[in-house]
């Protein structure tokens, strides 16, 4: 009988991450998708994952609101919270490449700090941080959800944006205006992103 449950942490099977990619013909990476309610995160990712799909890749979209309702379902969305949903997330993503698979993730993850956590987690060569840039006068014009009516009506009090603080990335690997840009042409420019610089299309 194991004296420790700590040392399956220790255990590693005979299949290597290079038989996986080989299998699916990919190299997994992680799209980190961030930006402000509204900015087209969960949009994006779905069509981004529905022409993958469709190219024959094996990919994963984990979006923030359907996170929360399982992995987070503990979690408020105070600074501590939210930097321990995203500490939670980046490692099923780290997982999740290690399967060989390719990850989308859709959340705001609003602070530069918790998203260095995350590439850490996942690893700097995996890990593509997507800022999808909208300003919040565009998203609550927007307010797909009719949250930014009432975080101004302070129905909700801690609300990215309004009441809490967006720490836009310094140098992202790719920038997306979604402001500008249709969700057709923001998935169009990470594809050529992943074309240009062979992150995740095999040939």
């Amino acid at each position: 009988m194991e004296q420790s449950c700590g040392l399956v942490q220790g255990f590693h099977g005979s299949i290597k991450l290079a038989d996986r990619m080989r299998i699916l013909r990919q190299k997994p990476v992680t799209i980190w998708l961030t930006g402000l309610s509204g900015a087209g995160k969960s949009t994006i990712a779905f069509e981004l994952e529905r022409q993958l799909v469709a190219q024959g890749h094996a990919c994963y979209v984990l979006d923030g609101d359907n996170v929360r309702h399982g992995l987070g379902s503990d979690l408020g969305f105070d600074p501590d919270d939210r930097h321990e949903n995203i500490r939670r997330v980046a490692h099923v993503a780290q997982l999740m490449n290690d399967a060989g698979l390719i990850v989308i993730t859709a959340l705001i993850s609003p602070m530069r700090a918790d998203r260095a956590m995350a590439r850490d987690i996942i690893g700097a060569g995996n890990f593509i941080e997507t800022y999808l840039s909208a300003s919040v006068a565009t998203c609550a014009r927007r307010d797909p959800k009719g949250l930014y009516a009432k975080a101004l009506a302070g129905e909700i009090p801690v609300f990215t944006g309004i009441s809490a603080p967006y720490e836009a990335p310094v140098d992202p690997e790719l920038v997306i205006d979604t402001a500008t840009l249709t969700p057709g042409e923001s998935v169009a420019g990470i594809f050529r992103y992943l074309r240009e610089h062979c992150l995740a299309l095999a040939a």
